[in-house]
């Protein structure tokens, strides 16, 4: 048997950069340079292959841990010091006495009221003030004085200070005095209780 005919081996390792080929020895010879650059550039390429993977696993940033690892237990806000406005309570607003009383000068506020049959508290504030402005000759009056005249004609009183300010600003009937607590009558009001009340359809 010829040499040529024998067999031959050619061993591939990757790890080691080996290739290998078994076979006839002249096919192996025949072939061996072929093989060796394809073996060769495939094996380079794999070896590449690998450390750049190798690489790519390093460069990569570790897991992130989940999220109960990362984030701390939630814990109750500590109770801020900010001063807590306490809830306003209502201006408590104490009747005044005043002389609602008739006399040879002037009638009772029961009867004048009665006389301009007011149907509302608008106008009921503006005839207690028209009253206590020409027949007590007030420049100003006080909400206190203004809820004495509910008493004395028996009727529920209202929130003052509100049916003044809504007075003031939507009916013009009232304007505030140089106390924040008291009014005073506009000509609007003056002209209002004096004409116009009792109304004519009452």
């Amino acid at each position: 048997m010829s040499s040529g005919n024998s067999e031959a081996r050619f061993t591939i390792n990757v790890k080691e950069g080996i290739v290998e080929l078994e076979g006839k020895e002249s096919f192996v010879d025949k072939h061996l340079e072929k093989f060796e650059e394809i073996f060769k550039a495939a094996v380079q390429e794999a070896i590449a292959s690998g450390m750049q993977h190798n690489i790519a696993l390093k460069a990569q940033p570790a897991p992130a841990a989940l999220p109960q690892e990362v984030q701390e237990v939630p814990q109750a806000p500590e109770p801020k010091q900010a001063v807590k406005h306490a809830p306003r309570a209502p201006l408590v607003i104490p009747p005044i006495p005043v002389d609602l009383k008739a006399n040879g000068t002037k009638p009772g506020l029961r009867e004048f009221c009665a006389e301009k049959n007011p149907q509302n508290h608008y106008e009921k504030a503006a005839l207690f003030v028209y009253y206590l402005t020409k027949f007590n000759k007030e420049q100003e009056v006080k909400f206190g004085e203004i809820l004495s005249c509910y008493e004395e004609v028996n009727e529920k009183k209202p929130s003052i200070t509100d049916i003044v300010k809504n007075s003031v600003r939507y009916k013009g009937w009232l304007e505030y005095g140089s106390d924040k607590l008291s009014a005073r009558l506009t000509i609007s009001g003056e002209n209002y209780v004096k004409f116009d009340m009792p109304k004519k359809d009452a």
